[in-house]
């Protein structure tokens, strides 16, 4: 068309345009481009091999929408047998999307929600395992209680290992002092830890202890509805961003292992800060509304009163702990933090004991018990708990060392093996069984105690000597070589 203007004749500017005289003539003549004319196709170029049953599909659909397009091919190939064969399954997913599109259900929509400085705040715990990190060379299995404030993004979070209320006690309480000021509102999932179910069908109620907790820092309490963790989707979009950051400062550190747990917690609360940096804007906005914080903390740890059974145990939350044979029939108090428990008798801390994980687990101490089981020797052969008086994998070795050469009579040489360790100290026993396996000496109680009292220097584990190498063996061999 530009050309037309300049040129005397059409044929000239449709011939510097790469097209026909006519061409140029029709588009002159309709006054549109090219692209403008092209219709819209709106018919079928092949016939539809589900014309005649559509309506049977349709039907199907419209009484269960949740069925897939490969089960009801399925069924039409039974029902049609030599019908329809399996490359058409394709064509009979497209019509189906295309009516699911035009005709099916109203899909559930999602409302973008307005955040509000000060209002809101959400927390969950999330699995940190994947990420593969280790603990001087062992793998550290954890969660992570995350604390995000919704209008901000400011985050924070605390390690635990399950999803107690302890840890949620514990964690919620750390990022509300830390954070300095208490949003109005903490919204959570159905957190089993905090959430029990009354008589009345369908009904929820926050436990005693979660309305405890947030009434006495002057927050209100939600919970998202189940099976929708949008309702609850800044944190668990943080989630995501969590992992993701924490996976590429492990990379950028260039090892997945802490030489200890407080290592681990000083690079995770670095690594919070960094990613809080970027919303200091927002933060200060918020900051000024939150309310104020009480004059103290409540107690992290949930209380127990439990007398300790004949076998110098107790058992709390499906789990069983020893203490000390003293203690037998006696009622003593724990209190159960998410980490670890406290003993208490006479309103003394006398034990801390690390909290066992999941139900149906044990943690005996021997020292708890080996002034009795030393006098009671065969019960040691089948002991309930018999596994956790070995407190390392050389005093089992020693073990079954000794039941080679004393047969049954190795349990009471052993269990005087186990008592001079609970008297005079683990690891010097330990370092005698060492240095008495790495000599090819037979095991015994006297040799031990000859080694531990005495005390024996004994080299290190990591200690390695190796012999000098004689490099006059080479220049031998060349002389042969030179002979030959």
């Amino acid at each position: 068309m530009k050309l037309n203007q300049n040129e005397e004749r059409l044929s000239v500017a449709a011939a510097k345009s790469g097209m026909s005289e006519n061409t140029a003539r029709k588009y002159m003549r309709l006054g549109k481009l090219p692209s403008q004319c092209k219709q819209i196709r709106n018919w079928r170029t092949r016939e539809d091999p589900f014309e005649q049953v559509w309506d049977d599909v349709k039907l199907k659909l419209e009484v269960n929408g949740g069925l897939e397009a490969k089960t009801l091919f399925e069924w039409l190939q039974r029902e049609y047998p030599g019908y329809f064969s399996d490359g058409q399954l394709r064509t009979l997913q497209r019509r189906i999307k295309q009516w699911r599109a035009l005709e099916g259900p109203a899909k559930e929509v999602y409302f973008d929600q307005q955040h509000r400085p000060g209002q809101l705040c959400e927390s969950d715990f999330t699995h940190m395992t994947g990420l593969g990190v280790s603990i001087e060379g062992i793998g550290f299995s954890h969660l992570i209680y995350h604390f995000v404030l919704t209008y901000s993004n400011w985050e924070t979070g605390t390690i635990c290992f399950s999803e107690s209320f302890e840890s949620l006690s514990t964690g919620l309480q750390n990022a509300l002092w830390q954070l300095g000021g208490v949003p109005e509102v903490h919204r959570t999932d159905k957190l089993s830890s905090a959430v029990q179910k009354l008589d009345k069908p369908g009904v929820d109620e926050f436990t005693r202890r979660y309305r405890a907790l947030l009434r006495h820092y002057g927050v209100e309490g939600q919970k998202i509805q189940t099976g929708k963790a949008n309702e609850n989707g800044d944190v668990e979009q943080r989630h995501y961003r969590l992992k993701r950051a924490v996976e590429q400062a492990l990379l950028l550190r260039g090892s997945r292992d802490f030489v200890s747990r407080s290592a681990y917690e000083l690079f995770l609360s670095k690594l919070f800060s960094q990613l809080n940096a970027g919303r200091r804007m927002r933060f200060e906005e918020e900051i000024k509304l939150l309310g104020t914080l009480p004059a103290k903390r409540l107690d992290d740890y949930t209380p127990f009163k439990v007398r300790v059974g004949p076998s110098s145990t107790i058992r709390i939350k499906k789990n069983v702990y020893s203490v000390h044979s003293r203690l037998i029939n006696e009622q003593v108090q724990v209190r159960l933090y998410a980490d670890h428990l406290q003993i208490w008798y006479a309103q003394r801390q006398i034990e801390q004991i690390p909290r066992l994980r999941g139900e149906g687990n044990h943690f005996i101490q021997y020292r708890h018990v080996i002034d009795w089981l030393v006098r009671k020797p065969g019960a040691f052969e089948n002991y309930r708990y018999r596994e956790d008086l070995f407190p390392s994998s050389r005093f089992k070795m020693a073990y079954d060392a000794l039941r080679g050469r004393y047969g049954r009579g190795a349990n009471k040489e052993y269990l005087q093996i186990l008592y001079l360790a609970a008297r005079q100290s683990e690891s010097a026993v330990d370092d005698a069984l060492r240095w008495l396996m790495d000599q090819d000496q037979p095991i015994s109680v006297d040799a031990v105690e000859a080694i531990v009292l005495t005390n024996q220097s004994i080299p290190p584990a990591t200690d390695v000597v190796m012999e000098p190498v004689d490099l006059s063996l080479y220049d031998a061999l060349l002389q042969v070589e030179e002979v030959s």
